[in-house]
Parts: C-alpha cells; structure tokens; sequence
C-alpha cells in the first residue's frame, strides 16, 4: 500500500482569532459611513493566533486612526473587545462590539435643521 503524506500549509490553521460574519457586517457598515463622511480612506485587517484586528487609516501613508481589536482571550475578564487610538491608548474595552463603537458613532450625528 502506499502512503500519503499531507501537503504542507493545505489545511487552516486552527485557533485564530477572527470576526464573525456579523461583526464584520457591522465593522464594515461604520467604516463605510466613515469614508462618506470624509473621515477615513483606507483599511486594514490582521488576523493573529490571539488577536484580530481592524484598523482604519485617515490616508494610507500613516499610522492608523483607530483600531478595532478582538482578543478571545480576554472574554471572561475585561471583554474581548477593544478601541484603541492612534497612539495605541485604549478608548473603549468592552464584552460587546456595539458599545465600543459609539464614541466612533457619535462623530457621524450631525445635526440637521428644518
């Protein structure tokens, strides 16, 4: 009988972090309305074995603007979520995306008169 050896790096590697289809939905919501509004202009995603991450870019040439971070590792302690600032301060940590979006969500309420 002859054996057969597995070709290297053809199967996913296990245990990355990644977005779910609804989270990414929501992500990629804000960030287009961002990118109306004239905010932001480019994007980009890393995913690690414990860290995935979206970051947003004001101009492609600088340092993200923020980023949005989910680390499964911390679920059960301070929330597996977090927002961080250009200069890598944390804005937002929370269990739940929703609400560490909104300091991103109240820059697009605008007032608007009759």
């Amino acid at each position: 009988m002859s054996v057969v050896t597995p070709f290297p790096g053809a199967y996913p590697r296990k245990g990355v972090a990644t977005f779910e289809r609804l989270e990414l939905q929501r992500i990629m919501d804000l960030y287009g309305r961002m990118v109306a509004a004239g905010h932001w202009r480019d994007y980009a995603m890393d995913f690690a074995p414990d860290l995935a991450s979206f970051a947003a870019f004001r101009r492609a040439a600088e340092r993200p603007e923020v980023r949005i971070e989910k680390r499964p590792s911390l679920r059960a302690k301070q929330g597996a979520w977090a927002l961080i600032s250009e200069h890598g301060q944390v804005l937002r940590r929370g269990h739940e995306l929703p609400p560490v979006l909104a300091p991103l969500e109240r820059r697009l309420i605008r007032l608007v008169e009759d």
